[in-house]
């Protein structure tokens, strides 16, 4: 099997307008879809990407709220987003963690449970045609 490309990934959450809420205030994401019937809402960065969705919990999915994987949102400058985010409510789990020349991430705990990362890419891209 070859995998094409990443299109989205998905939480579990306890309550879908409070989740789209925290994900659009606190985050900064922009609301692609919402589909309240269903339970379920689709956002997106603001230079596009993949998909981030947020499922409504409920009897016939086995995951929970908090028991998701790890997704990432990369920002242009970490600190700044991270003081941003902690005014606005945020719980950070830990500090920043750095790999020099490569990447910044701050892991956040959103009002579900549910683990996430904010990431600063540190690489200084060098090609002869740019």
């Amino acid at each position: 099997m070859t995998v094409k490309k990443i299109d989205m990934t998905w939480i579990v959450v306890k309550d879908v307008k409070t989740a789209v809420k925290y994900y659009t205030d606190v985050v900064g994401l922009k609301l692609m879809e919402y589909h309240e019937d269903y339970g379920w809402a689709e956002l997106q960065g603001y230079e596009g990407g993949s998909r981030f969705g947020i499922a409504q919990v409920n009897p016939q999915e086995p995951v929970q709220p908090g028991q998701n994987a790890v997704v990432t949102f990369t920002v242009g400058n970490l600190d700044q987003v991270k003081e941003e985010m902690v005014k606005k409510g945020a719980k950070c789990e830990g500090e920043i963690i750095e790999i020099p020349g490569h990447v910044k991430m701050q892991t956040v705990i959103d009002s579900d449970g549910n683990r996430f990362q904010v990431c600063e890419s540190l690489h200084h891209h060098s090609c002869c045609h740019c």
